[in-house]
């Protein structure tokens, strides 16, 4: 069985990412900026947020936060967003959601540059992904699907069942699973809590690849032995038996599902890091983009 290790194919894309910003930078071409949007005070958001400094810093990019209070109005964000679409020296940017519930997400996705749109919220960036030519890829199928990539995993004439049917992971990523093209060509079943038969359906998978959202629902009578399963799944649950207080899983239980697999990613370490990188690998083609303009 293969852990999948997301930690250091992230490590070893950072790398690649130095390499060319170094390359770049002596040729007096400067270094790529990101900028983000957050509104309120979310914990999860926050952390997040404060990942994407921690890495764009890391790397050499340029970044910006632009942080608004709870009660900021739809006109003043849009006004943000404006402002960040006029800006030539941000490359892209990211609105961390969720957005407060007297604020449209419609509106504020409409309102994005395509151009900047690092994330892939853009109704007309999500039709280019479906259409198989997209710019840029929603980070978190970008990262799965770099995983399977770099992992050696090829998923042409397999039979990959996507758990999960959300915007952001599930559609996506079933989309570039069955695209034509090198990394694709998989045939793809699209599975949700509705579901009829769905352990019978997720055990008869090639590569299982979860989003589901419910902690560790995933137990070995889903998984055909020999399986490939992605966990996309994050969560952080009590256990009074840890330091903390709490410990982190995906959505597979991991330590009853791995022994039947060819190949697993843990959680966390898994997805997770290649999320991050991915969105640098999008604002990096969003800079090469603007420079040809």
């Amino acid at each position: 069985m293969k852990i999948i290790d997301g930690k250091q194919i992230s490590v070893e894309i950072k790398k690649e990412i130095v390499e060319k910003i170094n390359s770049d930078l002596n040729k007096g071409i400067r270094e790529p900026h990101l900028a983000a949007i957050i509104v309120g005070e979310d914990g999860a958001s926050k952390t997040y947020i404060d990942s994407i400094r921690r890495v764009c810093t890391e790397v050499g990019f340029l970044v910006s936060i632009y942080q608004h209070s709870p009660t900021v109005t739809e006109e003043e964000l849009l006004s943000c967003i404006d402002f960040l679409n006029r800006d030539d020296e941000v490359d892209g940017y990211i609105i961390q959601m969720p957005l407060p519930k007297h604020i449209s997400m419609e509106h504020v996705i409409a309102h994005v540059d395509p151009k900047k749109d690092v994330d892939c919220f853009h109704p007309i960036n999500y039709g280019k992904l479906l259409l198989g030519e997209a710019a840029f890829l929603p980070a978190t199928p970008y990262g799965t699907m770099e995983l399977l990539k770099r992992s050696g995993i090829q998923v042409a004439g397999k039979h990959c069942v996507v758990l999960g049917r959300s915007n952001i992971v599930g559609k996506p990523l079933a989309m570039l699973l069955a695209e034509k093209s090198e990394q694709g060509n998989a045939t793809v079943t699209i599975c949700h809590s509705h579901t009829a038969n769905l352990k019978e359906i997720c055990a008869s998978a090639d590569v299982l690849l979860v989003a589901i959202g419910k902690p560790e629902m995933i137990t070995a009578e889903y998984v055909k032995k020999g399986a490939v399963v992605i966990d996309i799944g994050i969560h952080r649950i009590p256990d009074s038996t840890t330091e903390k207080g709490y410990r982190i899983c995906g959505d597979v239980k991991y330590d009853e599902v791995a022994p039947q697999c060819s190949a697993i990613t843990p959680v966390p370490g898994g997805v997770g890091p290649m999320t991050m990188v991915c969105l640098l690998l999008n604002t990096m083609k969003a800079a090469q983009l603007n420079r040809k303009e």
